[in-house]
């Protein structure tokens, strides 16, 4: 009995082997998508707003970390204009303005913003 079972679960492996071999390798590639990275392609090499932790700010002198927190806490936004409406010093505007070619807005996506902490986002140097 022991070995008919261990015969018949060997079949059953080896069916499955088998047709996942026989599926067309473009069948396979459509249907395997990875949002994050297709989202990280749309934004380039810009600073998303909706989608970026503060750690992704540290590139931009003065804005890591507490220009940072303000506007990930303060999303999501629908232009990257939105940022000067939050509540931001005068010093806090010009440093925005100065790298705001730097950063774009796309939709947000939870597959960059897994349990919703932007802030911290568990990477730690």
């Amino acid at each position: 009995m022991k070995r008919l079972l261990s015969w018949l679960t060997g079949l059953v492996v080896m069916a499955g082997l088998l047709m996942s071999l026989s599926m067309p390798s473009s069948v396979q590639a459509a249907d395997i998508r990875n949002v994050a990275d297709d989202k990280i392609a749309e934004r380039g090499d810009k600073v998303d707003l909706n989608n970026s932790s503060v750690r992704r700010f540290q590139q931009f002198p003065g804005m890591y970390p507490t220009l940072a927190g303000k506007i990930v806490l303060g999303g999501p936004y629908d232009s990257v204009d939105d940022v000067l409406s939050l509540d931001l010093t005068d010093r806090q505007k010009e440093l925005f303005e100065k790298y705001r070619d730097n950063f774009t807005v796309t939709a947000p996506s939870i597959a960059l913003n897994e349990g919703f902490d932007r802030i911290n986002d568990g990477q730690y140097r």
